[in-house]
């Protein structure tokens, strides 16, 4: 699609004015609006002559640069450069879930050669040095390691592949790039439409289909993403609103609105400026949410593709003298390409005289060209496509539909989890144990997911091999609550995973039915949980006819109980062998420190609560209150009796003397500590913009260290073969080499490899 202006060039003569053209007839609001006129579509050969219509590459170029530098910095990131042998531990008996099962990683050594061809293949993107190898070695690289981690797998990531293939068979480097320098005839020189095309139609699938699948009951209702009304960048709108109505008409109301529209406004003039301000603000609030690595700017460098082609040349036009030799060029009427059809058009504007004889000349679409206007074809319509195409490959489908990434339903789905247990059955002998959840994967994302667990099961088979399990049946109870519902089963308990049949094309067959019939309760819930003091706490339970909960209450927890909302209960307490009957709306206590089985012996599910409250914490609450009025009176000089030497850190931290390493009192320590951490989170939240940037910077720095420092060993390695192990040990230490976390959140975050800025 092509609008006003983008072929178009007005040369400004010495007195600032613009020229007028008074032969040039007036256009048609079509023309004005979209860019073309209905008669370029009317037929193939005019719709191949539109996109392929000559078109200034600079635009392209730019975003070509950032794409790529981008990418380069994510390697580092978000593709795991910086961790990556702690990913793949060679030997180790670790259980993958790559897309086909015959896909395995490479040794570490070769993995990191992996990511070196995929580095070199971004930074040769990005400054367009043989821009076509540099492309292909990027996204097969890229699509490779894809492949190989579905647990990796979201819209992001799978956007970026998308992009890095559309960019191999684009001419984004005539602008801007090392192949100009070397090759005059692509130094700045046309594109063919369909480059943007094909990039701004992507863009706009991404937020359109995304406002799509945000027209969901739960998105509208405000119950997807409900905990983000909390998050302090929201404190501006709960000045003037209840946290409540922030999250239902600020964060998911504003993000249905702005994903539906985003597309459209960027798409024309008088719209643009006002959707570049709120999809700049959008994104830039996004990096601040969420772990995404380089999403948000990524997206804020395709925001530039909707902007006339010919902006930078504008843009960087004003910079000083000086500066033009290392910024993008900025001279007018680009060269001629053999990958555009250029026709002789008596509209053409002023500065086509300056252009050189064969752009002038009229020519006829080659098979290139039709090539390209079938691709974009082709590409769009399978864009548009498989964000619905869920009815082929159905044994992804869990309670949401869809491969993971390519749905484009962002946000639209949270989960937690409350009961997850393994348990396996030698085949020979009969006997059951239990494994702790995880064992033998870094991933957690397997409990959400058939087609993982499926693979799980068949990998921790291989692996009870080694500790004489023999034919081990291995069983899932894994209990997940989607989007504020009833914690409740999302697969089959009685079913042997190892055995059972998956196929990606049929329906999975242990799949548990997501009970959707009880949503509108997620209104009830709320009212409970508001009826309850700050002490109390409460989990919502639904389970099926014909099964069953085993649960053990803690000690830790008293006054703990389980009230039957719906359907009947039998209570099961195990060391008193007895039985309880509950039907809705009774009530029943539980011992602390024993376990009990909750049988649903309704016809329909059952619903539940449990009720309970965490007495130490509650305990540890007034020993705080009273070490913190203590402190108070210290502080201020009002008290008077002498503190015991186990309370002597009290004062120690008035002073802002080091009180850890000689507290004996195990509640003192606790409470200092907690203290400490408020503290620190407090003074990362005040924290000015440039000492976010220095902590961000400083981060950063260290994160990149290690992973190029790792990538050196592994290319030595490579080389000239395995140093002794006493060398090798030195080196790791030495790229292990990190600045000290300024603040506990700092150190949370660093272990999940994703900072706030």
């Amino acid at each position: 699609m092509e609008r006003k202006g983008e072929d178009v060039k007005t040369v400004l003569p010495p007195t600032g004015k613009t020229k007028v053209q008074s032969d040039i007839p007036q256009e048609s609001w079509m023309k004005r609006i979209f860019g073309f006129e209905k008669t370029d579509v009317s037929s193939w050969e005019r719709l191949v002559c539109l996109l392929n219509r000559p078109t200034d590459s600079a635009s392209l170029g730019i975003f070509r640069f950032l794409f790529g530098l981008l990418m380069a910095i994510d390697i580092t990131q978000e593709r795991g450069l910086s961790h990556l042998d702690y990913k793949y531990l060679d030997g180790a008996p670790i259980c993958r879930f790559p897309l086909f099962n015959f896909l395995e990683p490479l040794p570490l050594d070769w993995m990191y050669l992996v990511y070196v061809v995929m580095f070199l293949g971004a930074v040769g993107i990005m400054i367009g040095c043989f821009y076509r190898l540099s492309c292909l070695m990027f996204i097969s690289t890229y699509w490779y390691i894809f492949f190989l981690d579905k647990t990796a797998w979201n819209n992001h990531s799978y956007l970026y592949g998308l992009i890095g293939f559309q960019l191999t068979l684009m001419d984004a480097n005539r602008y801007w790039s090392i192949d100009g320098l070397w090759n005059g005839r692509k130094k700045n020189a046309h594109v063919p439409l369909w480059n943007y095309t094909v990039l701004r139609f992507q863009i706009f699938i991404v937020y359109f289909i995304a406002g799509i699948k945000k027209l969901d009951s739960d998105w509208v209702g405000g119950y997807s993403m409900h905990y983000l009304a909390h998050h302090w960048l929201f404190d501006p709108f709960k000045l003037i609103l209840p946290v409540e109505t922030v999250s239902l008409l600020i964060v998911h109301g504003g993000g249905l609105i702005l994903d539906m529209t985003a597309g459209y406004l960027l798409f024309f003039d008088a719209t643009r400026p006002v959707a570049a301000v709120f999809v700049t603000y959008f994104h830039c609030m996004n990096s601040q949410l969420f772990s995404i690595g380089m999403f948000p700017y990524a997206m804020l460098a395709t925001t530039l593709l909707f902007f006339y082609p010919d902006w930078p040349r504008r843009f960087f036009h004003r910079f000083p003298g000086c500066l033009k030799a290392i910024l993008p060029p900025t001279e007018t009427g680009p060269q001629s390409s053999t990958s555009c059809v250029y026709i002789d058009n008596p509209n053409r504007s002023t500065d086509d005289s300056q252009r050189p004889p064969s752009t002038l000349k009229p020519s006829k679409p080659g098979r290139r060209h039709k090539l390209g206007t079938l691709f974009t074809l082709l590409y769009l319509a399978e864009q548009f496509f498989l964000p619905y195409s869920h009815f082929i490959t159905q044994g992804y489908n869990n309670w949401t539909n869809g491969l993971y990434g390519y749905s484009w339903d962002m946000m639209v789905h949270s989960r937690t989890h409350q009961h997850v247990k393994i348990t396996y059955r030698d085949g020979e002998t009969g006997d059951v144990g239990y494994l702790n959840p995880g064992v033998f994967t870094q991933s957690r994302r397997w409990k959400d997911h058939g087609d993982m667990l499926k693979q799980y099961a068949t990998c921790l088979s291989r692996q009870l091999v080694h500790y004489n399990i023999t034919e081990p049946e291995i069983f899932f109870d894994i209990w997940v609550s989607i989007n504020e519902r009833f914690q409740q089963r999302i697969f089959d308990p009685r079913v042997d995973i190892v055995r059972a049949d998956w196929s990606p094309f049929h329906p999975n067959p242990w799949l548990m039915p997501l009970l959707v019939d009880l949503s509108p309760w997620r209104t009830k819930f709320l009212e409970i949980e508001d009826s309850l003091d700050n002490q109390t706490e409460v989990v919502f339970i639904a389970d099926f006819p014909g099964l069953h909960l085993e649960n053990f209450v803690s000690k830790d927890l008293g006054n703990a109980s389980v009230q039957v909302l719906q359907g009947q209960v039998t209570v099961e307490l195990v060391e008193d062998k007895t039985n309880h009957s509950l039907l809705p709306g009774d009530k029943m206590q539980l011992p602390a420190g024993a376990y009990h089985k909750v049988y649903t012996v309704s016809d329909e599910p059952s619903c539940y609560m449990y009720i309970y409250v965490n007495t130490t914490e509650v305990a540890l609450q007034k020993n705080f209150t009273k070490l913190l009025e203590l402190q108070e009176r210290v502080r201020n000089g009002t008290e008077t009796e002498p503190l015991p030497p186990e309370l002597q850190p009290l004062v120690s931290d008035v002073e802002g003397k080091d009180f850890d390493a000689n507290v004996t009192d195990p509640v003192v320590r606790i409470f200092l500590r907690r203290q400490k951490r408020m503290q620190d989170v407090k003074k990362h939240r005040e924290a000015s913009m440039i000492q976010r940037l220095q902590r961000f910077s400083v981060r950063k720095y260290y994160m990149i260290r290690r992973g190029f420092l790792m990538t050196a060993i592994a290319m030595r390695n490579l080389m000239v073969g395995l140093p002794p192990l006493e060398q090798l040990s030195q080196e790791v230490a030495y790229a292990n080499l990190k600045e000290p976390p300024i603040t506990q959140e700092d150190a949370q975050k660093d272990e999940v490899g994703h900072l706030e800025l």
